[in-house]
C-alpha cells in the first residue's frame, strides 16, 4: 500500500509538471513541454513517433520511479522534515540541470541558450520537487 501511494504521488507530481510546462509553452511558445517529453536523445526510440499522451505516460512512469528512489532513500537515512523538503529540491533541481542539456539533442525544443526556457525548465522542476517533498512529508504521517 506505501509503496503505492508513493508511485501515485510521483505520477501526481509528475502530473503537475507536466500541466505547469504546458501552460508556460501554450502561453509563451517556449517548448519546455515538447522537452519534457522529448525522447530524442534515446537511441531506440529516436525512431519513432509517438503520440502525447504515450510521451507523457513515458514521464509520468520515470516520476514514479524517482518518487519511489527518494522515499527509500528518505526513510533509509531517517531524514527530517527540513532535510526532506531542502533535499529534494536540490535534487530536483539537479535533474532538470542534468535534462535540460538535451534539448540540444532535437530540434522540436528550445536552444540550449535560451535563458527563458532554462528558467522555466528549473522552476517548473523546483515546483515538482516542492510538491514531492510535500507528499513525503505527509506520507510519512499517514504510514506511520
Amino acid at each position: 500500500m506505501r509503496r503505492l501511494w508513493v508511485i501515485f504521488t510521483g505520477m501526481l507530481s509528475g502530473i503537475f509538471l507536466g500541466l505547469f510546462l504546458k501552460m508556460i509553452e501554450i502561453s509563451t511558445d517556449i517548448k519546455v513541454y515538447t522537452l519534457l517529453l522529448n525522447v530524442d536523445y534515446f537511441p531506440i526510440l529516436k525512431n519513432y513517433n509517438f503520440p502525447e499522451s504515450i510521451e507523457f505516460v513515458f514521464h509520468l512512469v520515470i516520476s514514479g520511479i524517482l518518487a519511489v528512489c527518494l522515499f527509500f532513500i528518505i526513510n533509509k537515512y531517517r531524514w527530517n522534515r527540513t532535510q526532506i523538503i531542502t533535499r529534494t529540491l536540490f535534487i530536483t533541481f539537479i535533474i532538470g540541470v542534468l535534462l535540460y542539456p538535451t534539448t540540444a539533442l532535437s530540434v522540436r525544443t528550445p536552444e540550449l541558450t535560451s535563458i527563458s526556457a532554462m528558467f522555466f525548465w528549473l522552476l517548473g522542476h523546483l515546483l515538482y520537487g516542492l510538491l514531492l517533498s510535500i507528499f513525503f512529508i505527509k506520507s510519512a504521517r499517514l504510514f506511520r
